[in-house]
């Protein structure tokens, strides 16, 4: 059994004070659902902040990025030992830092054995894009991100993946739920082919694109998706903990 997971991304968004802000309107409604994990990611800034206000709950903090060295001239990065002791979860290889900053699968993978060195949870991004899409280029694309990405790192089924096609993201498009399911289906049959089938199973996938209160049921009536990432609704407390209610009452 694969417990549902809900996080929330606010991107580059919100000053300390309105990160706090955020959390005092969140927290009342996000205690009150249980059977489901439930992880925010605010930006750097917030986060010692936000990690007082969840202290005692059942919210978990989740970082944006970080780089992969310990420590060094790495001017204006945040390493994983600066995070180990405030966040449990951290995003890696989402299309932004893929696509504004560069970022390389290789890269990524590095992130990956480093947020597992210090018992970070990854939550490791994948898609493709819509010319790839229109190309039908989605099933090369992804695992080629998936064998690049975990090629060298030992199984785990603490690894997160989060699915987020990258024509979905911010967009208002989301995919519909069968595509979605499919495309994870896909993503779970490359980690078998990649570790072994128990592992697969066990690992959750996430969607990840324009998630909403009005599309989570459909995305969580799917055997294969274990909960999403959602970006822009993250930010809206009412809309964030409709979202996590919507997901929790169908736990398989």
């Amino acid at each position: 059994m694969r417990k549902r997971l809900i996080a929330g991304n606010w991107k580059m968004h919100t000053t300390i004070e309105e990160a706090v802000d955020l959390v005092i309107g969140l927290l009342p409604g996000l205690q009150a659902i249980e059977n489901i994990d439930k992880v925010i990611c605010p930006p750097f800034i917030s986060l010692y902040e936000v990690k007082k206000l969840l202290k005692g709950t059942s919210i978990k903090l989740g970082a944006q990025n970080m780089y992969f060295k310990d420590h060094g001239a790495y001017t204006g990065e945040i390493s994983p030992r600066m995070l180990a002791n405030i966040c449990d979860y951290v995003i890696l290889g989402h299309s932004e830092r893929r696509q504004y900053f560069a970022e390389t699968n290789l890269l990524i993978k590095e992130k990956v054995k480093a947020a597992f060195n210090y018992s970070l949870v990854p939550i490791l991004c994948i898609g493709e894009t819509l010319v790839e899409n229109e190309a039908s280029l989605a099933e090369k694309v992804l695992k080629k991100q998936i064998m690049d990405s975990l090629g060298e790192i030992t199984p785990s089924r603490d690894l997160i993946i989060a699915y987020e096609p990258v024509w979905a993201i911010g967009t208002g498009k989301a995919a519909t739920a069968p595509l979605a399911q499919k495309t994870i289906k896909l993503i779970r049959d490359l980690l078998s082919d990649l570790w072994n089938t128990e592992i697969a199973q066990s690992i959750r996938i996430l969607y990840g694109g324009s998630v909403n209160s009005s599309n989570i049921a459909e995305f969580m009536q799917e055997p294969d998706i274990d909960g999403c990432l959602v970006g822009g609704a993250s930010l809206k407390a009412d809309e964030f903990v409709k979202i996590v209610e919507k997901a929790a009452p169908m736990q398989r």
